[in-house]
């Protein structure tokens, strides 16, 4: 599983900072030393209003500080993060990184890593 992250502060105005973290997990995810760290924001109109990567630890860890985009829609945002191109249900054993192959990599699990931010005007 990816990462368990944070968002802080839980409320802010478009334009404030707001930043997504995680710790390293414990269970040595090995996602290797170029990982990186899907995040998007959706904000309250379904809008995506920010998809970006961010560096990630080789454990999982990572502190991403973006300002929240000035025309996310008041309400509450969905923050997802969850790493870049990495097959996160393999528990193999081996390293999970998503070779470049020809095959598009596809979610086995429905349940996206979520988090709500509130966005105030």
């Amino acid at each position: 599983m990816p990462p368990e992250h944070t968002v802080s502060p839980s409320s802010a105005k478009p334009g404030e900072s707001v930043t997504v973290s995680a710790p390293d997990a414990k269970c040595d995810p090995r996602y290797g030393e170029d990982a990186l760290i899907s995040i998007v924001f959706i904000d309250a109109a379904g809008v995506e209003v920010l998809n970006t990567t961010a560096p990630m630890a080789d454990a999982g860890g990572f502190n991403f500080t973006a300002e929240v985009p000035l025309n996310s829609a008041p309400g509450v945002m969905a923050v997802n993060a969850m790493p870049h191109g990495v097959d996160w249900c393999d528990d193999t054993g081996k390293n999970n990184r998503v070779s470049q192959g020809e095959l598009p990599l596809e979610r086995a699990s429905c349940v996206l890593p979520t988090k709500p931010l509130n966005i105030t005007k």
